[in-house]
């Protein structure tokens, strides 16, 4: 899952193959393909807490799929909380420690094995793109059974995260295709403005608790319920069924 160079030459030629996919999928990891937005949720009241500073739990599911900086910033501007940077560190730091008392729990999301095997078995390229660090993306992976091949760009690998494009970029390199013909898959707003601002086709998914009206607000081409209404639609979003 390490960074990798594209070869331009490759790219070009891959591209041209007549076996090759003309779309490509980027999916976010958590309330897209495992069942972890409202883990995330509790872990960040308990961080959050421990530092001192209370918050409902819906004000801070507003903010899941944000990198954590700006997640912490937003949610204090709110309350007119004073942060600095050694505290959004330390806050990070505690959501990192009570997420992973809370990782025995988690599971795929339905449909969500199925899809990207069905998405393999056709042939189409796809990837995972997650604002989580390696060491907090490691156990929804684990979860939903990906292989150690399987390209996946976390947060530790570009420089900002969602709502900023560059996970999406990133991954559209890692699989040498471009991003204009890449479908991104998330569960939040803060996934499609990113897919917006990177140029990419936007599907929502109502797995992560945002809903419908405000995926399409926000830039979905289709919202599904989860990955295995997804499955079944795939046609609509430019998939052709196996022959």
């Amino acid at each position: 899952m390490s960074p990798a160079t594209p070869d331009p030459a490759a790219a070009a030629r891959a591209l041209h193959s007549p076996d090759r996919s003309s779309i490509a999928f980027l999916f976010d990891l958590d309330g897209t393909l495992v069942d972890s937005v409202y883990l995330h949720v509790l872990a960040w009241r308990e961080a959050l807490e421990a530092a001192g500073v209370g918050l409902a739990v819906w004000r801070i599911h507003r903010r899941i799929g944000m990198s954590g900086g700006l997640f912490i910033n937003a949610l204090l501007r709110e309350i007119g909380h004073p942060v600095s940077p050694e505290s959004v560190e330390r806050m990070q730091k505690l959501h990192a420690e009570a997420y992973n008392k809370l990782a025995r729990q988690l599971r795929p999301l339905p449909g969500a094995r199925e899809l990207l095997t069905a998405l393999t078995n056709q042939g189409v390229p796809w990837a995972i793109a997650t604002s989580g660090k390696t060491d907090s993306a490691a156990p929804a992976l684990r979860a939903l059974g990906v292989a150690d091949t399987a390209t996946v760009v976390t947060r530790d690998q570009v420089r900002y995260a969602k709502p900023d494009p560059d996970l999406f970029l990133a991954a559209a390199a890692r699989l040498e295709f471009p991003i204009e013909n890449t479908v991104v898959v998330g569960d939040s707003v803060w996934d499609l403005l990113a897919a917006r601002r990177a140029r990419a086709l936007g599907i929502g998914l109502l797995s992560g608790g945002y809903g419908e009206d405000e995926l399409a607000r926000a830039g979905a081409y289709r919202v599904y319920e989860d990955p295995a209404d997804l499955l079944a639609h795939l046609d609509e979003v430019g998939v052709r069924p196996a022959e």
